[in-house]
């Protein structure tokens, strides 16, 4: 995950070299094509870009993902069973 300062950085240097992104790849190392476009994205859309406490995005609430966490911890660490019994759906459960 790349701090705000260098998310900043590469979408600057994008706009700098006229939106070249093997210009920004090439000279700092990072990041791939996409992840530069979506970060000069998000930069036009809001006029800055989010920290990175705002990027994460999870469809359960930190109270949820801690009960999980911890029934997990404490019932047998059985992912089957900690998402059966707090009837959290998909198996696509996010730990983080």
């Amino acid at each position: 995950m790349y701090s705000y300062e260098e998310r900043m950085r590469a979408v600057q240097l994008y706009i700098k070299y006229y939106f070249s992104p093997s210009d920004v790849i090439y000279e700092i190392g990072y990041p791939s094509r996409n992840r530069l476009r979506q970060w000069y994205k998000e930069y036009i859309e809001t006029g800055t870009l989010r920290d990175n406490e705002d990027r994460v995005y999870s469809k359960y609430s930190k109270e949820q993902r801690k009960r999980a966490v911890d029934y997990y911890s404490e019932h047998g660490r059985s992912v089957s069973r900690t998402i059966k019994a707090l009837g959290l759906g998909m198996r696509t459960f996010s730990w983080t």
